[in-house]
């Protein structure tokens, strides 16, 4: 998957998120979660993850923060201002933010995924001792998460079968995917993220769906 902007803006983008959610939760005493929903709510999410030039470079962390409360209407009860040059010295929400930025560039999944299958408190909860280890060893423990939780729920790819009501074979046998890794996709024991395009765009066919709709997004 082609990431929506290029590497070289990901450690602004990452410094930037990182910073509002900092100043959201601690100089604004807005809850963890509720944070992330208005980041959601707001669209800036899909804004940024979209590569919007005005949230990857055109906007400081602290303008981020407050043009999600602007969008969904919410006045802060207060509002404390700090230098962002200190980068208000890594907090655990400054690390969130900033790992969270990471992760969706990385990975490709949308930040409403994201928060399908974690909380933003749980990742602030990940802060120790994973501040300390490369950003890389957080994306694995993502992927583990959201792979677990796939397993839990059913693919998207188990639950297209179900709604065409075709076998696994029957499905196998349409699409020319091995049946044994038509299940390990369904399972998620294979990422299915990770297939050939021709595999996903057959399965996509027999489904008579979207190619996006068959992957883990």
């Amino acid at each position: 998957m082609i990431p929506a902007y290029d590497k070289m803006f990901l450690p602004d983008v990452q410094q930037t998120l990182g910073n509002a959610f900092h100043f959201a939760i601690n100089s604004c005493s807005v809850n963890t979660d509720s944070f992330f929903d208005f980041f959601l709510a707001s669209k800036v999410a899909k804004e940024l993850e979209s590569g919007s030039p005005m949230f990857i470079c055109g906007c400081s962390g602290t303008e981020l923060a407050l043009t999600i409360f602007d969008r969904i209407g919410y006045i802060p009860k207060k509002m404390e201002f700090d230098d962002e040059s200190i980068m208000y010295k890594r907090s655990q929400e400054y690390w969130a933010g900033w790992i969270l930025a990471y992760y969706q560039w990385v990975s490709g999944i949308r930040f409403s995924k994201i928060r399908e299958n974690i909380s933003l408190s749980q990742i602030v909860q990940m802060y120790h001792p994973l501040h300390e280890a490369p950003e890389e060893k957080f994306a694995q423990i993502m992927d583990d998460i959201i792979r677990e939780k796939n397993r839990e729920r059913g693919t998207n790819l188990q639950k297209l079968r179900k709604l065409s009501g075709l076998t696994q074979k029957q499905l196998a046998d349409l699409s020319g995917v091995n049946l044994r890794t038509l299940q390990q996709y369904e399972t998620g024991a294979k990422d299915i993220n990770m297939a050939s395009g021709k595999t996903i765009n057959d399965l996509a066919l027999a489904l008579h769906c979207n190619f996006y709709d068959v992957m883990q997004l």
